[in-house]
């Protein structure tokens, strides 16, 4: 692969960390959506209407930052955008986002509620979706990993350390893989990379 830049269309300091572990620091450039709106995923229970919408969301991200960049004249390189959700099955089969806690005192409780009602001995997805725009054209791809934490019991016996070390504020799920949160984990199916932000493997593929 050989590419002058790659502009990363993105506030997360993860995700730059995770796209200079294949691409030189220097060809990747910043460039974060101006309109930090995005739409939601309520009322959406439907696993493929889920993916829609988070293929909707970064395209959005990545028209935005076409707009920017192209105010300058001709784009060049590429333009990467990325959105990552976690999502859980309810026991009537349909599908939930759970987003970032709230941001108020009340995010503990939200993290305890999540943690040992949806995460406990059970298995979650994390998809990213992922949108790359190179000579005008856009690709868009979805990369989903399947993460199951350990046992109720285990999960309850260190969760309120957990919640005390507050790495669930500001995480999607309500923890970091990456982080102290990578204890309650038991299994990973898929790509590591994706759960951390950033689905390395299909980034090589989309760039290739």
């Amino acid at each position: 692969m050989t590419f002058e830049k790659i502009i990363l269309g993105s506030r997360s300091p993860r995700r730059k960390e995770l796209l200079s572990q294949i691409i030189p620091e220097a060809s990747i450039e910043i460039i974060p959506p101006l309109n930090s709106e995005e739409a939601g995923f309520d009322r959406l229970c439907d696993l493929d209407a889920i993916q829609q919408r988070l293929i909707s969301i970064c395209t959005t991200k990545n028209n935005d930052v076409f707009q920017q960049v192209n105010q300058g004249g001709t784009v060049t390189g590429l333009i990467l955008t990325a959105d990552t959700i976690v999502v859980i099955q309810r026991q009537d089969s349909s599908y939930l986002v759970l987003g970032q806690p709230p941001a108020g005192p009340e995010w503990k409780q939200t993290v305890r509620d999540w943690f040992l009602e949806d995460f406990a001995g059970k298995t979650h997805r994390v998809i990213t979706g992922l949108c790359v725009r190179e000579a005008g054209q856009l690709r868009t791809e979805i990369s989903q990993t399947f993460v199951t934490f350990h046992d109720r019991d285990y999960v309850h016996r260190h969760l309120e350390w957990y919640l005390s070390l507050e790495e669930s504020v500001g995480k999607a799920g309500g923890y970091a893989v990456q982080g102290a949160g990578s204890i309650f984990v038991s299994r990973i199916e898929g790509s590591l990379s994706n759960v951390v932000g950033l689905p390395l493997e299909n980034i090589l593929r989309l760039l290739n």
